[in-house]
């Protein structure tokens, strides 16, 4: 989500012409690649080409990899993967987020006290146990991969 005084990159705000102009190509080449599949624009109601920022960068990027000897099949494969990626990024992070609100909303959830019969109890948050050579204490690995700490300190990986 963007900030109201940012620009939303994926908005369709430009016409062909302002796009060609801004990408540093002729609007033919722009038509040619949108049959092709390259960059492809959203249309209006009408039928008419509307380019965004991100749009704006493609072409700019399809003009520097063409430049450099790339052929348009595998120019074509490198936007479809660097799409794929973005969409991953999108869902890692929409994932990660998720499940920072589920830990934060069930603190005293996660810990967890499994007694020599093999019995599991759940524990509050703060909770200490008498005996520890009768009970085991696990806690969830946190997102960095480091075992969370108990409440009095100690390691209770």
């Amino acid at each position: 989500m963007t900030e109201p005084h940012e620009i939303d990159e994926d908005a369709p705000i430009f016409a062909i012409a302002a796009a060609a102009e801004l990408s540093g190509m002729h609007p033919q080449t722009l038509r040619q690649y949108d049959r092709l599949g390259l960059v492809v624009p959203a249309r209006t109601q009408g039928g008419s080409r509307r380019y965004s920022l991100r749009h704006v960068k493609q072409l700019r990027e399809v003009a520097r990899m063409s430049a450099d000897g790339i052929g348009l099949p595998a120019i074509t494969r490198i936007l479809e993967l660097e799409e794929r990626v973005r969409t991953l990024h999108r869902q890692v992070s929409e994932l990660e987020q998720r499940v920072r609100a589920e830990l934060d909303n069930r603190p005293g959830a996660r810990v967890f006290a499994a007694g020599t019969t093999g019995a599991v109890v759940r524990l509050r948050h703060g909770t200490r146990v008498r005996r520890a050579t009768e009970v085991v204490v696990w806690r969830p690995r946190t997102l960095s991969g480091e075992p969370e700490t108990a409440p009095d300190g100690s390691d209770a990986g």
